[in-house]
């Protein structure tokens, strides 16, 4: 990448920031015709990236700094004072990574205090940027009809920064950072990384680095130190995550801390939580050879407009999308619990007859990946090439973490010396010897017998390793730094080759394509009928984040986890009302279970109960995958039930509503069609009968429905 080093040259040629571009219409309804752009500001000093929704800014001298970050739709400045770009840790001495000192006031930044900033003395300097356009993480074979552009559109900058060699500072690092920003177009998103180049003649030891640095305007202000602090309305995340099956949960960088240079800050204590930073947790403690660089994580950052749960949520939805728009790809899946040929091939014909798409060969099934001997290839080779040609995705389950291997190969406990204490127990260290041949032996398996589907259990979820011994990490340092590594590769690979991958643990910015919806698994061992409830519950809370593609669901068609005859849905023909209800729940959620079991159907009501449904959900297919609105949460009280929305649609909106009483409701329910973006009038089906009724919104862009629930019923309104 050439850098242009006469920066005011590269200025020159942008254009400069028009004095009118927020966007005024909702970019959650509107589609945004503004384009992520760079600019120049009129007195030509800062480069300002927008994109009609937020705004960045960067002065360029005498060093690198962000000064503004923008929410255009609300007016407000998120930024209340300048900080390093990033900082390093180079052979256990920390340095700036551009930045400009000198603001006598941390709660805000007046536009005339910029010109009298400076460089610190011990900061690696800005010599130059690039320009352009943004750029793919990794190739993505799209799968299951899913159309999305890729890398998602924008704009993208990259900063290089070195080492100032005036006077005093001739201990500076030989690195050359470069700090790249993209912003991309239509959301209120961007992100942010780093690439750390050794430019010596010998090696050096990366200790540590922070990616983001910012000084956020406060959430609230408080005298006394509350219980629970609330913090910006900012959602940070990162594709450094692990250990968790929810945004909010999986390990993160990201952190909300004190700025301990907020001396003017209304809290006493000086513990408002304002100061975002995102830096790994542990390492990555690297030994950098001669010209060696590494790339940073990657820091994505979307800035809402309100503090609703509901609008907060459409908004991450929305981001989840763009930046893994494979998480779109949610096949009908059968998880078949035997690897009998017979079974399994009855399996793959009963999906294709019915209009499911995929098997798995779930857990429990007997199928081993890690055998690769030419017998066992040949088995599911054979197996898989009668999926492909009944145009059923086929694949299996392998379990990685939560096992022992053995002392030489398993997660050593950094507190103990020993195996065990991990995350989940025991677990093998994937930088160990079996964890770098586990991954070859895997890889080969799903090219020489042809899946195009593997469900991964147990993976990483952020283990310390505090072995020396182990091939391809050096010590507990850098284990986390490594082992993650090793498996993010591995699942970009996976979605390069088309594979799809479902994995209980939130990798879904490196290629996974779902994770659990959220539930308690042995709740599946409850009896049939209390089943239901628990599941629509799951469903409401799993989707205010998740969009109904990224989380799956389960379905004990034979027993699992306990619970008997009662719980489970076998033999089919005899509990049809409740393999119906498990249908209908999912379907209408527009969400995918594991249906766990070795059949679809095994009479003829069965077969044309399961064709029903599944061609229903194929109608309507492409609105129940839109976003959702929650309208009512289940407690067997009442209805329940939410709102499917999507503008871009004919049929904007679907409710779709539950009966869980044992007798018929007749109700009149309020549904907000804000989302839908119909403004005036909507038209209204229930059920698919024939006719429309026509209803006017009312002042909040609501209408109101009465509509009949028979006992223990789903029923659909369509909007259009």
């Amino acid at each position: 990448m050439a850098y242009l080093k006469c920066k005011q040259g590269l200025m020159n040629r942008l254009p400069v920031l028009p004095k009118h571009r927020p966007v005024v219409t909702d970019w959650l309804v509107v589609p945004v015709t503004a384009k992520a752009a760079g600019y120049r500001s009129v007195d030509g000093k800062s480069l300002i990236l927008d994109n009609g929704l937020i705004r960045r800014t960067f002065r360029l001298s005498p060093n690198l700094g962000c000064v503004a970050f923008d929410n255009l739709r609300t007016g407000e400045s998120l930024l209340r004072a300048v900080k390093p770009e990033a900082m390093l840790t180079v052979d256990g001495m920390e340095y700036p990574v551009g930045g400009l000192v000198g603001q006598s006031d941390r709660a805000y930044l007046r536009g005339e205090w910029i010109a009298a900033l400076s460089a610190a003395p011990n900061a690696l300097r800005c010599d130059g940027f690039v320009m352009g356009k943004t750029s793919a993480r990794f190739p993505w074979q799209p799968t299951g009809g899913v159309q999305a552009p890729w890398p998602p559109p924008g704009v993208s900058v990259a900063f290089r920064h070195v080492p100032c060699r005036h006077a005093g500072n001739a201990t500076m690092p030989p690195v050359e950072v470069v700090v790249h920003y993209e912003l991309y177009d239509g959301l209120p998103l961007m992100a942010k990384w780093l690439t750390i180049t050794n430019r010596s003649k010998t090696p050096i030891h990366l200790n540590a680095f922070t990616v983001e640095l910012l000084a956020m305007v406060e959430a609230e202000s408080i005298v006394d130190v509350p219980e629970r602090w609330r913090v910006p309305d900012l959602t940070v995340v990162t594709d450094y995550s692990f250990g968790g099956m929810a945004m909010n949960n999986a390990r993160s960088p990201v952190r909300w801390n004190p700025d301990p240079e907020y001396d003017t800050q209304v809290n006493g204590a000086r513990q408002a939580p304002c100061l975002l930073t995102v830096r790994p947790p542990t390492g990555p403690e690297m030994v950098l050879a001669s010209g060696e660089s590494v790339e940073s994580f990657r820091v994505f950052e979307l800035v809402h407009d309100s503090d609703s749960r509901e609008r907060q949520g459409l908004a991450i939805r929305r981001m989840h999308r763009t930046l893994a728009p494979w998480c779109l790809d949610s096949p009908l899946m059968l998880h078949v619990t035997s690897t009998d040929p017979i079974t399994v091939k009855t399996a793959i014909d009963q999906c294709a007859k019915v209009g499911y798409e995929m098997v798995i060969l779930s857990f429990g099934s007997g199928l081993n990946m890690q055998d690769i001997s030419p017998a066992n290839i040949a088995t599911f080779k054979a197996l898989a090439d009668h999926a492909k040609a009944k145009g059923i995705r086929f694949g299996g389950y392998s379990l990685l973490a939560s096992r022992r291997i053995s002392d030489e190969h398993d997660v050593i406990n950094p507190q103990t010396g020993k195996p065990g204490g991990a995350i989940f127990g025991d677990s093998p260290c994937l930088c160990s010897v079996w964890g770098r041949e586990y991954f070859e032996t895997i890889e080969r398996f799903l090219r020489e017998t042809g899946f195009n589907l593997l469900e991964h259990d147990g993976s990483y979820p952020g283990d310390l390793c505090g072995s020396t011994t182990h091939p391809d990490h050096h010590n507990v340092g850098d284990s986390q730094w490594r082992q993650f590594q090793r498996i993010a590769a591995f699942y970009r690979r996976c979605r390069e080759r088309g594979i799809f991958l479902n994995v209980p643990d939130w990798y879904f910015l490196h290629g996974s394509c779902k994770t659990a919806m959220g539930y308690l698994e042995t709740n599946w061992s409850l009896p049939r009928a209390e089943q239901h409830l628990h599941c629509r519950q799951n469903l409401y809370d799993g989707t205010w984040e998740k969009t109904p593609t990224m989380g799956w669901m389960f379905v004990p068609l034979v027993e699992y986890h306990g619970g008997g005859a009662a719980a489970t849905i076998e033999p089919l023909r005899n509990h049809l009302p409740d393999y119906e209800r498990h249908l209908t729940n999912n379907f209408g959620y527009g969400v995918q279970a594991c249906y766990r079991g070795v059949r679809l159907f095994d009479a003829p009501a069965t077969k044309a109960m399961v064709i029903k449904w599944v061609a229903w959900f194929k109608t309507h297919r492409a609105i129940l995958e839109s976003d959702i609105i929650h309208l009512r949460r289940a407690d067997g009280r009442d209805w329940d039930g939410v709102m499917h929305v999507n503008p871009q649609l004919p049929t904007k909106g679907m409710a779709v509503l539950y009966n869980p009483l044992n007798e018929r409701i007749a109700r009149t329910i309020t549904l907000p069609l804000y989302y839908t973006g119909i403004t005036t009038t909507a038209r209204v089906q229930v059920n698919g009968r024939r006719g429309k009724k026509t209803v006017a919104l009312d002042g909040d862009h609501a209408i109101r429905v009465k509509v009949n629930l028979p006992a223990q019923a789903m029923v659909w309104v369509a909007i259009e």
